[in-house]
């Protein structure tokens, strides 16, 4: 499984896309081009890559209606977006901020500028259990061994458990649909029944066991939610 992080980067000039993958893929990233913001936008529902990098002046979507976009749908809501952008006026930054980019960068930029803004925009934006361990009520999950616990005893899970399970612990509290489980787990590109969600969270609960099994708890109406408060 590889550990390097996914970065796309959307800028309409192959020149400007070149020098970036060269410089990022130098710094051990590994990267995927979109030159507008359409083909971006499927790119980014079906690879869910880790970072965008994205112009902010492009023919058709510009990249500020694109970042909208991606910040109101809940599968690419929290996807960390630096825009590129030739323009330094403070109100575009600011249009920027508002359309929640999480950093911006003025053209002409340096790469090792850009190498060092990425590293502290994702060191912000990855919450624990996606590199470090993740607790809740004794039960913990460890994604660099691939282990998880319960107060301390091994619990033995298939990959897709594993991954639901490391979805579920670094959301909690929110309600979340069979549909968007798919997207979010299995990714938006693999043609699965939503029954199949269910079959993996009773594997998931039988395996958890008595001790932990609330914790994946059933909405209504809705889906699944991983939370300690009981509903």
């Amino acid at each position: 499984m590889s550990t390097s992080k996914q970065v796309l980067i959307v800028d309409d000039e192959a020149p400007i896309r070149e020098m970036i993958a060269v410089a990022l893929e130098m710094a051990g990233y590994e990267c995927s081009e979109a030159d507008n913001a359409q083909t971006a936008h499927a790119m980014i529902v079906d690879q869910q890559p880790d970072m965008i990098l994205l112009d902010w002046m492009m023919p058709n979507m510009s990249g500020i209606e694109l970042a909208r976009r991606l910040r109101k749908d809940e599968t690419t809501a929290d996807i960390p977006i630096i825009m590129l952008t030739a323009k330094g006026e403070e109100e575009n930054k600011v249009k920027g901020l508002e359309a929640g980019v999480d950093d911006y960068i003025t053209k002409p930029f340096s790469p090792r500028e850009l190498v060092a803004r990425l590293k502290a925009v994702l060191r912000r934006a990855t919450p624990k259990g996606i590199e470090d361990p993740v607790s809740v009520d004794g039960l913990t999950l460890d994604p660099v061994s691939h282990r998880v616990t319960s107060n301390e005893n091994p619990i033995d899970l298939g990959p897709t458990e594993f991954r639901l399970l490391q979805f579920f612990m670094t959301h909690q509290d929110r309600a979340y649909s069979r549909g968007q489980l798919l997207d979010m787990v299995w990714g938006g590109n693999v043609y699965v029944e939503e029954r199949t969600v269910d079959v993996h969270i009773r594997r998931l609960r039988k395996a958890l066991g008595n001790q932990h099994d609330y914790l994946v708890q059933t909405v209504r109406g809705t889906g699944y939610r991983f939370s300690t408060k009981v509903a």
